[in-house]
C-alpha cells in the first residue's frame, strides 16, 4: 500500500508542476462538474430511452449508473475510507468546492466510463467520443487534487466491469420481455 501511495503521490506532483495552466484551471473545473452526479450520463441515458433503437441500452445505462453509486458511494467508499489527496497538502488552492465524501474509488470515473461503456456497446462511433469524455473526466479529478490516481483507475475498471455484468444480465432478459 506504501508503494501505491508513493506513486500516488509523485503523479499528482508531476501534474500540479508540469501541467497546471491558467487556461486549463478555467477549463478542468468545467469538465469535471460534467460528471457531477452523473448527470451529463443520466442525460445521454434519458436520449437513449426516449429513442426506439437505443432504448434497452439508455434503460440498462440508468440501471448501471444507479448500481454504481450505490456500490461505490454506498459501500466501497465508507470502508476503504480513504481521505482525499488536498488533505495532505499544506496551502492548496482548490478550484473547486472541496468534496466532503471519501476518495477511494473515484465516482466521477467509475460512472463516466460504466456510461461509456454502454454507449461503447450500442454504437461503436459514440462510444468512442463517451470514452474520450469519460478519461478527461477522470483525469480532472487528478488536476483538481480530489482524487489519487489509483482512485480513478480502480473507478474505471470498477465502472467497465459494472456495466459488462449488467449488461450481460439485464440485456437477455429486457430482450426477452420487450422484444
Amino acid at each position: 500500500m506504501q508503494f501505491i501511495q508513493m506513486f500516488d503521490n509523485k503523479i499528482l506532483e508531476f501534474i500540479r508542476i508540469n501541467l497546471h495552466t491558467p487556461m486549463m484551471d478555467k477549463i478542468v473545473p468545467i469538465v469535471t462538474s460534467l460528471g457531477n452526479m452523473g448527470l451529463i450520463w443520466i442525460v445521454i441515458g434519458l436520449a437513449f430511452i426516449a429513442n426506439k433503437k437505443y432504448r434497452k441500452y439508455g434503460f440498462i445505462m440508468l440501471c448501471t449508473l444507479c448500481i454504481g453509486a450505490l456500490i461505490g458511494d454506498g459501500i466501497i467508499k465508507p470502508i476503504v475510507a480513504r481521505a482525499r489527496p488536498f488533505n495532505f497538502v499544506e496551502n492548496i488552492q482548490l478550484l473547486i468546492k472541496a468534496p466532503t465524501s471519501y476518495s477511494f474509488p473515484s465516482g466521477h470515473t467509475m460512472s463516466s466510463f460504466a456510461a461509456a461503456t454502454i454507449i461503447y456497446i450500442a454504437n461503436k462511433k459514440m462510444g468512442i467520443g463517451a470514452f474520450l469524455l469519460a478519461a478527461l473526466i477522470g483525469f480532472s479529478r487528478m488536476y483538481l487534487y480530489v482524487h489519487y490516481p489509483s482512485d480513478v483507475l480502480i473507478g474505471c475498471v470498477l465502472g467497465i466491469t459494472l456495466s459488462i455484468v449488467i449488461y450481460k444480465i439485464v440485456s437477455p432478459k429486457y430482450d426477452k420481455k420487450f422484444n
